[in-house]
């Protein structure tokens, strides 16, 4: 069995949890989030905690088995806390605007750049350099992070482009005559 498998998921207060059809819908402060089931692992619910076990002995229950329980995890996570994501542009004119569920960038190219922000992600901008990204699903918060730093990326030279705040970008030493 998988060592992150063993590991039980404890459900907080005001969080439910309902298991039904191949499917794990979580219910919390924040909002609901639902998954289908691997058919290779079971969750059982025992009080206050969840545990996943796999199904069978193969090498993919095994796996799939503590895959679904980070997912599951990351789910009541979610619905009590939330996850975040913070973005920050460098360089000269660079300008973020969120405007409703839109998102306007000044990237330095000839026209704006518009990101329309998926259902259940929230998108503000604390000053005109930073992106904070919210929301229940941390694969969704993640995804549309990295859509937007896809826009442009840190180059090596300067390191202007959209980052994520905290981290490093290595700068190469430019031609020497």
């Amino acid at each position: 069995m998988s060592r992150i498998a063993k590991n039980p998921i404890p459900v907080p207060k005001g969080v439910e949890v309902n298991i039904a059809q191949g499917q794990i819908s979580v219910k919390g402060p924040l909002g609901t989030i639902a998954r289908a089931l691997d058919p290779n692992v079971g969750i059982e619910k025992d009080g206050e905690t969840l545990k996943c076990k796999a199904l069978g002995n193969s090498n993919h229950a095994n796996a799939m088995s503590g895959t679904m329980r980070a997912l599951v995890a990351n789910m009541v996570t979610g619905v009590t806390k939330g996850f975040e994501k913070k973005l920050a542009l460098v360089g000269v004119g660079y300008r973020a605007q969120a405007a409703g569920d839109k998102l306007n960038l000044s990237l330095g190219f000839s026209h704006p750049v518009v990101q329309q922000m998926p259902k259940g992600v929230k998108v503000a901008t604390p000053t005109q350099t930073e992106i904070v990204i919210t929301g229940i699903d941390r694969q969704l918060v993640g995804q549309v992070a990295a859509e937007i730093r896809d826009f442009k990326p840190p180059e090596p030279y300067k390191g202007k482009g959209v980052r994520y705040v905290g981290e490093t970008v290595i700068i190469k030493e430019t031609k020497k005559k």
